[in-house]
């Protein structure tokens, strides 16, 4: 008796999974038309991403100079044309749900990395950003964020910055858009603003004139429609002052370093020529008569 139920038993799933698999081949077969539209269609996806990924690299090469924000938005471009193809696949099967199913996975998954890679999500979107600002460009000579250099590099993550005296400063790509930055290379004038004092017995207009003359002679201002400006200022100490303002052609604060460096070196030896001093600060003590006394003896003594 028990091998007889065992035997009814097998025989039974035997024929269960036969009829399985039976249905299975019959679904197999009456699908295979829209197997094959799903294979071709996933195929076809491939091969134009890759189209999409060349075009898109040619398309933004001269706009972006960095290899790999070009390589990942073109990435980007051909992974889409990829997920297109799959739903349409996935559609092609008449798998609808399971389409329905993955889209919501897609969105819960990227609503969980997003919020943990917030930061550097923020970094990446912001280098792309950046990279397709006219206003700043990998040469510029820029001043943010409390340091000023030369762009060297825009990557995915940060700023690249050399500075004058030869050292690399990385910022945050956050940070350069949420704070202002000065761009000198936007540009190709420069105002130098040049303050010094003379003395107090210098003729005042002589010292206008040769400070213009001087500073016209190694600075021209014709050949980019310019005047030089000169302003006194304040009575001082032991000077009166002046600001004397010119233009240059320059794209970076070191253009206005050696600018100023200059003038200043001119103009030192104009006011020599012409027996104009530039003063250093001078006390006046006065003593009383008991103290002055005091002073002869202790340096007789």
């Amino acid at each position: 008796m028990f091998f007889y139920v065992l035997q009814n038993k097998v025989f039974t799933s035997v024929e269960t999974v036969s009829q399985k698999l039976e249905n299975w081949y019959n679904i197999f077969i009456n699908n295979l038309p829209n197997i094959g539209v799903a294979i071709a269609v996933m195929i076809l996806s491939i091969i134009i991403s890759r189209l999409v990924y060349d075009i898109t690299l040619k398309l933004i090469y001269k706009r972006i100079q960095q290899t790999s924000i070009m390589k990942l938005i073109a990435r980007v471009a051909s992974i889409l044309v990829v997920l297109g193809g799959l739903f349409l696949s996935l559609a092609a099967l008449n798998l609808g749900q399971l389409l329905t199913s993955l889209l919501a996975g897609a969105g819960v998954s990227g609503l969980v990395v997003g919020l943990a890679l917030q930061g550097t999500l923020a970094n990446t979107i912001s280098g792309i950003v950046l990279s397709f600002r006219n206003n700043i460009q990998i040469g510029n000579w820029i001043e943010t964020n409390g340091y000023a250099g030369q762009v060297i590099d825009i990557n995915l993550n940060y700023f690249v910055l050399k500075e004058a005296d030869n050292n690399v400063v990385v910022i945050p790509n956050k940070k350069i858009i949420e704070n202002p930055f000065k761009n000198f290379s936007l540009t190709t004038k420069m105002r130098i603003s040049l303050v010094c004092g003379v003395d107090y017995k210098s003729d005042l207009e002589s010292v206008q004139n040769i400070t213009i003359t001087t500073i016209s002679k190694f600075f021209d201002q014709e050949e980019i429609n310019t005047q030089i400006e000169f302003y006194y200022t304040e009575f001082e100490d032991s000077s009166i002052n002046f600001l004397c303002r010119f233009w240059i052609e320059g794209k970076s604060g070191l253009d206005k370093l050696k600018a100023k460096s200059k003038a200043i070196i001119e103009l030192k030896k104009a006011f020599d020529n012409h027996d104009i001093t530039i003063p250093f600060p001078i006390r006046t003590l006065q003593l009383e008569k008991q103290g002055l006394d005091q002073l002869k003896a202790y340096n007789a003594n």
